[in-house]
């Protein structure tokens, strides 16, 4: 892989390990000698037996960061690694690297924990480059890797979907000496979920129980969660129920991803049934898990079910965020119920909840279902004014709305337009267009729209062909092409 190759040969010579190029090359790690093992100890009974850190906002965290760093003599590197942790935590990446790069300014001497630290910054930041390098100067300064290092970086590339890179890591690893933990396992187990790969994720899970690393739940809830998913219902369930077998104990996780299949089953006396027993266990559904129940009401068009469960959530103390009021507007607008969808927008700002993209998509497309481009266009240009970036579902949905106005010509400026400012169509988009030009007679357009398709790196499917072969048909142009 060009990240690990073009990190590591800049450091071969100088490394205290040897590495050579086969994707990520074989690296020579001589095992961690005792001193790294009782450094490591040291280091865990003083972080656990010292005082925590705790701030409100990330500018308290920064006048700390700031105080340490003027202090005479210069604090441990112990207090910067969990100033660091506690500002990484709070998903501030990007001031991770920057306060990284004042504490090499100032001449602190890095050590394995801020360099992990600062690797898994970069992951976060998708800059996965940049996280090797990271590792290339953690073996230039002597430093071993450990199963922390290894396992953000798996984790960096799972995220990448580069899920064959990270299993190499992984071989990489145990060759190595490390032994690969339920956290490395289950990293890489949800890396195949995410990319829909279920079953080599349920070969990874029986080749952990096969060995010294059992499964715990967050392995478990990973692949029944995709295997709902994926449709494969029964043997979810089944998995479920071995699970419990095995005395794994259901977290939040686990219910919120059976009760949201349940939801889309209309299994409503079962989900209500889970809710009880998991508030009877001292599990309290949470805001995803209840927003989970939002939506599945509302696409069962049980809208008044839905807002009685978010009254509820609000009573509780647990506060709808954008995804519950989503489901909300879907809901209304579903049934074209435009001002109460409208309605629930603006309670939702009132709240102070961001809208996001997909709030103002839902809102687009319910205006476009009843014909109203007037007000979808509006709501187009409002959230471009938010600084929100409009995406090929926006796009596609108002060209869609245009088309169905008769406006095929604004429709095509519009086409052109989104792919002026990068946003790429889908199958969906080339469809609806090829098919109004086709039923506005406009042949030759359809004909160039087609080859453009067949060019795309998308595949035209059988739809597309039979929309440019009706048109053709009814152009009586068959014989003649």
């Amino acid at each position: 892989m060009r990240y690990y190759r073009a990190t590591m040969a800049a450091t071969r010579r100088r490394a205290t390990m040897a590495f050579s190029s086969a994707n990520y090359g074989t690296f020579m790690l001589s095992p961690p000698p005792p001193l790294f093992s009782s450094s490591l100890s040291h280091y865990d009974s003083f972080h656990s037996n010292s005082k925590s850190l705790h701030f409100k906002t990330l500018d308290e965290a920064l006048s700390s960061f700031n105080r340490r760093l003027d202090m005479h003599p210069p604090p441990s590197i112990v207090d910067f690694v969990k100033l660091l942790t506690f500002i990484s935590k709070m998903k501030h990446h990007s001031t991770v690297l920057s306060l990284s790069h004042q504490m090499d300014s100032f001449g602190f001497r890095p050590n394995v924990y801020t360099l992990t630290i600062l690797i898994n910054s970069f992951c976060h930041l998708h800059r996965l480059g940049f996280a090797f390098s990271v590792l290339a100067k953690m073996l230039k300064l002597g430093f071993q890797p450990n199963d922390v290092t290894f396992n953000t970086l798996i984790k960096g590339l799972c995220i990448e979907g580069k899920i064959g890179d990270a299993h190499h890591l992984c071989d990489k690893m145990i060759e190595e000496g490390f032994q690969p933990d339920t956290v490395t396992h289950g990293t890489l187990i949800n890396g195949l979920c995410k990319v829909g790969n279920t079953n080599a994720a349920i070969k990874l899970l029986r080749s952990m129980e096969q060995g010294n690393c059992q499964p715990n739940v967050v392995v478990y809830t990973s692949i029944i969660d995709s295997l709902f998913k994926d449709g494969q219902l029964t043997e979810a369930f089944n998995l479920f129920c071995e699970m419990l077998t095995k005395g794994i104990s259901p977290d939040i996780f686990t219910y919120t991803s059976i009760i949201h299949a349940l939801g889309d089953l209309g299994e409503w006396k079962k989900v209500t049934t889970l809710l009880k027993e998991m508030v009877n266990i001292n599990i309290m559904p949470n805001v995803v898990c209840l927003s989970a129940v939002v939506d599945a009401l509302c696409k069962e068009g049980m809208v008044a079910k839905a807002h009685n469960v978010v009254n509820m959530m609000i009573q509780r103390g647990v506060e709808p965020n954008v995804v519950t009021y989503n489901a909300l507007m879907d809901g209304h607008c579903l049934r074209s119920e435009m001002y109460d969808a409208v309605k629930v927008f603006v309670t939702m700002v009132q709240k102070g909840c961001v809208p996001d993209v997909i709030s103002y998509n839902i809102l687009i497309n319910g205006y476009c279902k009843i014909q109203r481009i007037d007000k979808a266009m509006h709501l187009f240009h409002e959230m471009c004014q938010q600084e929100l970036i409009p995406n090929t579902v926006t796009y596609t949905t108002l060209i869609h709305g245009l088309c169905r106005m008769g406006r095929l010509q604004d429709a095509i400026v519009f086409f052109h337009e989104m792919v002026g400012r990068g946003q790429m169509p889908n199958s969906v988009t080339y469809r609806i267009l090829l098919d109004y030009l086709c039923k506005n007679g406009h042949l030759a357009d359809a004909m160039v729209l087609l080859k453009v398709i067949e060019d795309s790196n998308l595949d035209p499917d059988m739809q597309v062909y039979s929309i440019a072969i009706d048109g053709m048909c009814k152009a009586d142009e068959l014989e003649a092409t």
